[in-house]
């Protein structure tokens, strides 16, 4: 059987081939250490020119654009093109990850550049607005942004002489800019007369507010403040791409191919015409210059670079040389030395030195080239041209053999046979000619029968047989000379291929993942030798299989550098390096192969290696040493949060509703009621799902989850407390290194992570926006100023929190399989583990970023807890299996076996470690795991008097572990909380129901005790108060949906999911009888009142049977219901039955026999009925929500005195309504607790209490019932109702007013007027009556009178400068829609207050007016600072332009 993980030999990246000239500018500089550091494709690169070395870094997944080097010369930051791009500043010694930028930025990134003093960081995007960006870098965090421009950026600089100063320029623009608080604001340079408006190109700032800039015409602009004040013209032929500043002074590179040095006024020093020297070329273009000291380097758009030295400048030496723009396809090797040969659509071909990393020969053709061949004796290359041609060269002067075109379409792949007698040339018209190369390469054969271009081809190792593959995906075999094709199957099964480059056939099956018929892979090389594969995809990756790999889906090893498709990949003869080319990047990239045996030296070497992650996550084929996976874990991968309609959806959907139902809304709507009810205790424990849950708080008290509820349970008091800020269930929790503090995440369409404490359980932040469906592990830091989050969505994306300031610090993809836990590193705060479904990965904060490495342990396990050690690199985790991993940095050093079964929960004490399992076991470990010291079997045998209930079964598996206060806390997956002694003894505090749905719920008729039954097969009697602890269980033989009482209390019916149900003694659980007559679940079971003659059963296949009891005899049955019965109540006598079903029918029968009775609507109302659950009828319309079509109410129950009906729906909300409630959407009081549907609520015999049950939440709840006059502080989302009705006290007039105003629309209208109209002095002047009516009167004004001219003849004057407008005085005040913005200054002598756009501070003693004029639209509201450290400081913010956009968000700012 072959091997299907993945080789174990590596790649390892050794030199690239070019630099990038084309589209970028500025990207060539030297560094400290006097290397030269660019890029080419994804890579960056670090050039030492002395030892001709390259060092590369590998953290960017797409092509890199721009680039800027720290004023310190070591760091270097990368910005790449993208979806989702993101800015990379990285050490240029160590070639590793600093920091990572994200988030902010779509498409790409244009420039970069750092301040003088290296601590900020500027952006500019290539979105729409090129939207510029300010990080602080080293945190990762963005100070400010702002719409660039409207037209491509192209440069941008700090001002190196004053602070918080930018300048950017572009297409037809520069913009000056200055940041404040974090608010970026420009002024668009001024070109006045002195030069023509146009693009800039590059800029660099000098003191004094100077600013040079190099335009598209050659000249240079310079600026002083926002003004131009002179220009240098034909300072270059043509566009000026790059300038550089120095301490010397100035370099430009311009498309003329000069490169000139100014003095630091910038008056000329030198030209240096690349052109004119010996490497120099018609056309060559500079794109960046960099001048350090007596040197000069030069990056042109041809990917070459050059370096000058001053004193020697008509000699530049070429340091670097690549393929021009266009694709690059052809690559070929030489069959005996270590060469390269490649050819582009540049027209050139190249050929390069492996072992010199340089370009030994070059020559252009007349076509652009798409593939290369040498002959097997090394003499001749032929070339495929694109325009159906083909040339042979001699290699060794690159002179003309032959040149023949026989095809039109282009030359795609050809192919020298093994003896050196055949040339096969495939073509784009899906034809293969062969000629004959002795016969000066004669056509002697061609090969017709594909249907498609062709793409690869390989020959048999006698020469006789040839293979092709297709673009349609097929193979074909080929008679050699002649072209027959070949399709005997078993002729060809004989056959050996001289070389294996096809895509397609057995060998190479496991290339492709499964279930795809995707033709991404371009090509392919195998390494008979070392049996591997490499290929090369469109997705810029270069992978390792083994050969042959029969498989879909095979294991492999991956390499990221190429930032697109990588058009060819081919061995050296000697199967030393392995050679790849990119089409887009047009970069030729020369990779190491090491073997397997040193592969593990070469983990020292190569640092930069591990960036790129290597060993794949996509290729999961069925390994043959992948263990069973656990049927616990199984189900817990299975679980899914996601829900049809989320809590966040509620206020939209109430939106649409509203709409719907304004019409139908005229009656006066029911009032709430005046009593209400108070969380009081919850049974259950979330278990099933979670781990590690479950903490002692700082006063010794128990927090842990259930439901949307954070419990803080007393244990000596046994009572609990809650924090209800939640609304959805809670998945996750975790405790502060202070024990007084709580995180927890919950389930939510943007859901939420709160930290609360528990003492006054008051929230202390809340923080949202980044997970989608669910928080799914949490964890605090060692000094509690950090939170780590892991949310469900298909990334399980990580992100590091300030929990404090509610600032995100870091996000970062976490994994595509599920993550169980998250753990800060106790020492280094940076450092994080995660681990989940077949991996754990080791992670450290970059800025923004994370960077992730798998941990490298063979075989892949599921790691299910992890915890730190002892020291900052000791991680231990547990396993699936039950083995303890022991982890040093990323590298497993051992495992020990602890349980068997799974690891669910560790916890690391001063001295060693605690550790539980699956098989009910809690183990006392020594600080290395060489011991364990103790273990306790969680049993029945050892529970303590003092137990709060009964253990379901011995060694149930074990959740959540916790120590403290002398006792080990151990949570169970059947919702029980134990605390074990650690003498022995256990003692169970809190349990509830297990995994399934709980629906059945049933009250004492005269004590205070319910009874419950659920999917988890079991049926359990509870005392409500004040002991509250579970009295008996007894397991059943299926799962129950309801259950009932008899009126005397002795006898305890219960519907099981099968069609049958049971009646048992309600003390010892013990069977009395049992009956099955139906299929389906049953939905509901009652007695009759008074002696309970008869039980009434019903099913969801519709029907509702009567027994006798005593007799045990079914005499009736109630047919006639459309849909599965959901509710029934008996009436006060015992004679007549009210049923609900599915389909909303409310349906009555006569019982014993079960005949149906029509009755009317004002009849029912009259009749005493017994119990009332019912859900529908004229008196409980008002139930039904707006949202009724999303969210069904499950159940109801009335309090004996017939005045409040509770109701629990399925959004998880109990509501109470007065009773009768008519008219539709009636007013409640409404409580949170249960996460998802509440499937049953019932009122206790003496209204004391409301106890409900949860659907999947599991969980039991006690609500106390409190009177009208009882009035205590809340602690519960109690919302008066769903609709706000008019009548609740309207407002006053003005309020309303004001309340409608929408400054959008009034902002809009004040701009984007129409621009066309006549002067007012033009205009026609409208008559008034007076003088349509001839009369003539004395003009009368309060006004002066108007001067005589107005207008008067300018033409003969000379025209005056026009004088700048000062603002001396502003009348109004703005009242009419603004509230508190008039407020004294120093101490009385001024006042403040604001009207239009403008802030004014008005002196009363000199009755004189000084103005704040930086907003840009009306200001709404203005407060001043009261702090005695900030006196007379003001802030006013303004509204703002939609459609414009003219700022990014609502302008704050100071007026000091």
């Amino acid at each position: 059987m072959a091997d299907r993980t993945a080789p174990n030999c590596h790649l390892r990246l050794e030199w690239v081939y070019g630099y990038r000239g084309h589209q970028c500018r500025n990207n060539l500089y030297y560094t400290a250490a006097k290397e030269i550091v660019y890029f080419v494709a994804g890579v960056g690169v670090v050039y030492n020119t002395r030892e001709h070395k390259q060092k590369f870094y590998l953290g960017h997944n797409d092509d890199i654009i721009s680039l800027a080097l720290h004023p310190e010369r070591v760091l270097v930051a990368t910005g790449q093109v993208g979806k989702e791009p993101y800015i990379c500043v990285w050490d240029s010694y160590t070639v590793q990850t600093v920091s990572i930028l994200k988030d902010i930025h779509t498409h790409g990134i244009a420039c970069l550049a750092f301040d003088l003093e290296g601590q900020c960081l500027v952006s500019v995007g290539l979105d729409s607005k090129n939207m510029i960006c300010v990080w602080d870098w080293r945190r990762g965090k963005v100070l400010a942004t702002a719409p660039g421009h409207t037209d491509r950026i192209f440069d941008i600089s700090w001002d190196l002489y004053q602070p918080s100063k930018l300048v950017s320029c572009g297409v037809k623009h520069i913009k000056f800019w200055s940041l404040c608080g974090n608010a970026l604001t420009p002024k668009r340079g001024v070109f006045g007369k002195t030069g023509d408006l146009q693009t800039i190109l590059c800029l660099a700032c000098a003191r004094d507010e100077v600013t040079y800039s190099g335009a598209l015409n050659g000249d240079i602009y310079v600026w002083k403040g926002i003004n131009l004040v002179r220009t240098v013209q034909g300072a270059h032929g043509s566009g000026i791409f790059s300038m550089n500043a120095c301490e010397e002074g100035f370099a430009t590179g311009g498309r003329d191919g000069c490169v000139r040095l100014w003095d630091l006024n910038f008056k000329p020093i030198t030209v240096i015409d690349l052109r004119e020297t010996d490497q120099g070329y018609k056309g060559l273009s500079v794109r960046s210059v960099c001048w350090r000291g007596d040197h000069i380097l030069v990056g042109t758009q041809d990917s070459e670079i050059f370096e000058v030295v001053v004193h020697e400048r008509n000699k530049p030496f070429l340091i670097m040389q690549g393929h021009c723009e266009g694709e690059l396809w052809a690559l070929a090797v030489h069959p005996t030395k270590p060469l390269a040969m490649t050819g582009s659509d540049d027209r050139s071909v190249r050929i390069w030195s492996l072992i010199d990393h340089a370009l030994i020969a070059r020559c252009n053709m007349e076509e652009p080239i798409r593939c290369a061949a040498v002959s097997t004796d090394g003499i001749h290359l032929a070339l495929g041209m694109k325009d159906g041609s083909f040339t042979v060269l001699r290699v060794r002067d690159m002179t003309e053999v032959v040149h023949i075109k026989d095809r039109k379409e282009a030359i795609h792949e050809l192919k020298y046979s093994p003896d050196g007698t055949h040339l096969a040339v495939g073509c784009n018209d899906n034809s293969v000619d062969i000629y004959g190369v002795v016969q000066r390469y004669k056509k002697v054969g061609e090969c017709i029968g594909s249907t498609s271009f062709i793409t690869h081809m390989d020959w048999s190792t006698d020469s006789k047989y040839l293979q092709t593959n297709d673009g349609g995906g097929k193979r074909y075999f080929y008679k050699m000379p002649s072209g027959k094709e070949v399709t005997n199957k078993e002729e060809i099964k004989l056959v050996q291929w001289s070389t294996w480059t096809c895509v397609l056939g057995p060998e190479v099956n496991g290339i492709w993942p499964k279930y795809s018929d995707i033709n991404d892979i371009n090509s392919v090389d195998a390494n008979f030798a070392n049996q591997i594969l490499v290929t090369a995809d469109d997705y810029g990756l270069v992978k390792l299989f083994r050969y042959p790999c029969l498989k879909k889906g095979a294991k492999f090893r991956k390499y990221l550098g190429h930032s697109a498709h990588i058009t060819n990949a081919r061995w050296s003869y000697d199967y030393q390096w392995v050679i790849t080319i990119g089409g887009a990047d047009h970069s030729v990239f020369q990779w190491k192969f090491v073997p397997e045996r040193k592969s593990k030296e070469a983990l020292h070497i190569a640092p930069q290696e591990t960036l790129a992650e290597s060993n794949s996550e996509e290729s999961d084929s069925d390994q043959s040493d992948v263990p069973e996976m656990d049927s616990e874990i199984e189900q817990e991968t299975q679980l899914s949060y996601r829900r049809q309609v989320y809590k966040d959806d509620l206020p939209q959907l109430k939106e649409q509703c509203k709409e719907k139902h304004r019409a139908s809304t005229t009656k006066k709507r029911e009032k709430a009621p005046g009593n209400s009810i108070r969380l009081h205790f919850i049974h259950g424990y979330r278990g099933y799902d979670c781990r590690s849950n479950l903490f002692y708080t700082q006063t010794g008290e128990i927090v842990y989850h259930v439901a949307a509820v954070g419990v803080v349970y007393n244990r000596q008091q046994n009572t609990q407390r809650f924090y209800l800020g939640h609304n959805d269930d809670i998945l996750c929790l975790a405790i502060h290194p202070l024990k007084d503090y709580v995180a927890t995440g919950q389930v939510g369409r943007d859901s939420s992570v709160h930290i609360w404490e528990t003492e006054m359980l008051k929230p202390l932040s809340v923080l949202k926006g980044y997970h989608q469906y669910g928080v799914c592990a949490v964890d605090f830091s060692a000094d509690g100023k950090r939170l780590a989050s892991v949310g469900l969505d298909d990334n399980h994306t990580i992100v590091l929190w300030d929990w404090k300031k509610g600032e995100k610090l870091s996000a970062i993809r976490g994994s595509k399989d599920k993550i169980f836990v998250i753990k800060i590193n106790p020492y280094i705060p940076d450092k994080l583990v995660t681990a989940g479904i077949k991996h754990i990965k080791f992670w450290h904060k970059t800025g923004g970023g994370l960077i992730g490495r798998k941990g490298n342990m063979g075989k892949t396990e599921t790691m299910m807890c992890a915890v730190y050690g002892w020291t900052e690199e000791m991680v231990f985790s547990g396993t699936s299996t039950g083995d303890i991993c022991i982890w040093r940095d990323m590298y497993l050093i051992k495992t020990v076996k602890a349980h068997d079964g799974p690891v669910f929960s560790m916890h690391a004490l001063e001295k060693g470690f605690v550790t539980g399992g699956k098989d009910g076991v809690v183990a006392l470990w020594d600080d290395t795991f060489e011991r364990c010291l103790k273990t306790y079997a969680i049993k029945r045998a050892v529970l303590a008097p003092g137990s709060k209930g009964l253990l379901l079964e011995d060694n149930p598996s074990i959740r959540a572990i916790s120590l403290g206060h002398g006792h080990i806390l151990v949570g169970t997956k059947n919702g029980e909380i134990l605390e074990v002694d650690k003498s022995g003894p256990i003692t169970l505090l809190v349990q509830g129901h297990m995994e399934g749905e709980v629906w059945g719920l049933a009250t004492h008729p005269h004590l205070p005790i319910c009874a419950t039954v659920s999917d988890d097969k079991t049926l359990r009697i509870w005392d409500l108060s004040p002991s509250h602890c579970m009295l008996a269980v007894r397991k059943l033989k299926k799962g129950g949906r309801c259950c009932s009482f008899s009126p005397d209390g002795k006898a305890l019916a219960v519907g099981l999911n099968d069609g049958s149900f049971i009646i048992v003694n309600a003390d010892t659980l013990e069977d009395l009888v049992s009956f099955h007559h139906r299929k389906d679940v049953i939905s509901d079971i009652r007695f009759s009142p008074g002696a309970g003659k008869y039980l009434v059963v019903a099913s969801c296949d519709g029907f509702a049977d009567i027994y006798n009891v005593m007799s045990s005899k079914r005499v009736g049955v109630c047919r006639g219901s459309q849909s599965y019965i959901t509710h029934m109540d008996w009436d006060r006598r015992g004679k007549l039955l009210q049923i609900n079903t599915g389909a909303k029918e409310q349906l009555f029968f006569e019982a014993p026999r079960g005949k149906q009775q029509i009755i009317p609507a004002t009849e029912v109302e009259k009749i005493d009925w017994y119990s009332w659950t019912s859900v529908l009828g004229p008196v409980c319309e008002g139930i039904w929500p707006l949202v009724s079509e999303v969210t069904d109410v499950t159940a109801a129950s009335l309090t004996n005195d017939k005045k409040v009906l509770a109701t629990g729906d399925d959004f998880g909300y109990v509501k109470l309504f007065k009773y009768p409630v008519k008219g539709k959407f009636a007013k409640c009081k409404r409580y949170v607790a249960h996460s998802t549907h509440v499937t049953n609520v019932r009122w206790t015999h003496d209204d004391a209490l409301l106890v409900s049950v949860g659907g999947s939440d599991t969980s039991l709840i006690i609500w106390t019932h409190e009177n009208e006059g009882h009035r205590e502080p809340r602690q519960c989302d109690s919302e008066e109702s769903d609709i706000e009705s008019e009548d609740d006290g309207g407002y006053d007039s003005d309020v309303t007013r004001e309340n409608e105003m929408n400054y959008t629309i009034k902002a809009l209208s004040a701009s984007i007027r129409t621009m066309s109209g006549i002067k007012p002095h033009l205009q026609q002047k409208e008559l008034s009556v007076d003088e349509r009516q001839g009369v003539v009167r004395p003009p009368v004004s309060r006004a002066l009178p108007q001067p005589e001219k107005l207008q008067t003849n300018n033409v003969g004057k000379k025209k005056r400068p026009i004088e700048d407008l000062v603002l001396e005085l502003v009348f109004g005040y703005r009242g009419n829609d603004c509230r508190n913005n008039v407020h004294y200054l120093n101490d009385g002598a001024d006042i403040i207050y604001h009207t239009a756009s403008v802030g004014i501070v008005f002196n009363l003693a000199s009755a004189s007016q000084s103005f704040y004029m930086e907003h840009t639209e009306d200001i709404l509201c203005l407060t001043i600072n009261q702090h005695p450290k900030f006196p007379n400081v003001v802030a006013t913010g303004q509204v703002i332009l939609q459609t414009c956009q003219l700022l990014p968000r609502p302008f704050m700012s100071g007026m000091p």
